[in-house]
């Protein structure tokens, strides 16, 4: 192989296909597949220079970025095994890229379980936690709590539009956890019996601002004002490190139509009519009390120490050296 040819595996192609048809997604699922397919990358490297097998590992890497480069779980895997692969031959490049990339598979694997025992801490015997959204990382903390035999009950909000809340209530039933589910609206009524508000996060700013599923940044300043602590579940693959140089987190405005049904008198022939559907919000940190990942609890404000521990300082894309 010409060492000028970037010889991108198949199955980071293929990889890279699933990951922008959506076959491959969750921010997890993201992660651990784009690592999976760098190591593929580096095993069946023909390159006979390491300058090369660089060259190609850049090349599978940045073809996987392109795919869905607002998915801050992706870019992370990424430059973890970016940034780990380390060697003078080509041999020693092919083992270092397999090493890192089974490391954080593996720490990824276990993450989840480690982020339910700590968040497991701050939930009391009898508590009444209140979530908005799904978030299989908020729910683990849950789970860890009745493994521990607690008992815990919850006030699900349903979470228009998509209702991902239906989701929350029957998992947490299927574990025989009492659920009250309320509409949205009903939040502020229904606060007055939480002992918590936990929710997880699409991603984290350097600041310790959250960003969550449309309705969170709401529910936090309602439970600040009635005294009811937040809580947020995130694993650290949702940390944003490129807001450290001022990057702001992009917010994915969705389609009208999960806002119009069929049957709705209006709909988008209304000249007058501009329907937006953000998917997301931000949370300021002064309105988090904690964010709990797999590596310990941290109060917002401190989040961008873990952050640069993990990162670096600079945020400079490894792909593109």
């Amino acid at each position: 192989m010409a060492d000028d040819d970037p010889g991108v595996a198949p199955t980071v192609e293929s990889t890279a296909e699933d990951i922008a048809a959506m076959r491959i997604r969750g921010a997890a699922t993201i992660a651990d597949a784009a690592a999976a397919a760098l190591a593929s990358q580096a095993d069946r490297s023909e390159a006979e220079t390491p300058a090369a097998f660089r060259r190609q590992l850049r090349a599978a890497a940045k073809s996987l970025y392109e795919t869905r480069p607002t998915a801050v779980s992706l870019p992370n895997a990424l430059r973890y095994v970016l940034r780990g692969t380390d060697g003078e031959t080509v041999a020693d490049l092919r083992k270092s890229t397999i090493a890192r990339a089974e490391a954080f598979r593996r720490d990824l694997d276990q993450a989840q379980d480690k982020l339910g025992e700590i968040g497991a801490n701050r939930l009391r015997d009898g508590d009444i936690v209140m979530t908005h959204c799904h978030s299989t990382d908020a729910l683990s903390c849950i789970e860890a709590a009745l493994d521990a035999g607690k008992e815990i009950e919850a006030i699900v909000k349903e979470t228009r539009p998509r209702k991902q809340g239906h989701i929350t209530a029957r998992q947490l039933r299927e574990r025989d956890v009492p659920v009250t589910l309320i509409v949205d609206n009903a939040a502020r009524r229904y606060l007055d019996r939480a002992d918590h508000v936990l929710v997880g996060a699409d991603s984290i700013a350097a600041d310790g601002s959250v960003v969550n599923k449309v309705g969170t940044s709401g529910l936090a300043v309602n439970a600040r004002e009635r005294g009811v602590p937040v809580m947020v579940a995130a694993q650290t693959i949702k940390l944003h490190p490129d807001t450290m140089t001022g990057h702001t987190v992009e917010i994915e405005m969705r389609d009208e139509r999960e806002v119009l049904a069929a049957e709705d008198d209006l709909d988008d022939a209304d000249d007058g009519l501009v329907v937006e559907n953000p998917a997301f919000d931000v949370t300021p940190p002064r309105y988090v009390d904690a964010i709990v990942t797999e590596r310990g609890q941290f109060p917002p404000e401190s989040i961008v120490t873990l952050m640069r521990e993990l990162f670096g300082e600079t945020t400079d894309e490894p792909w593109e050296a």
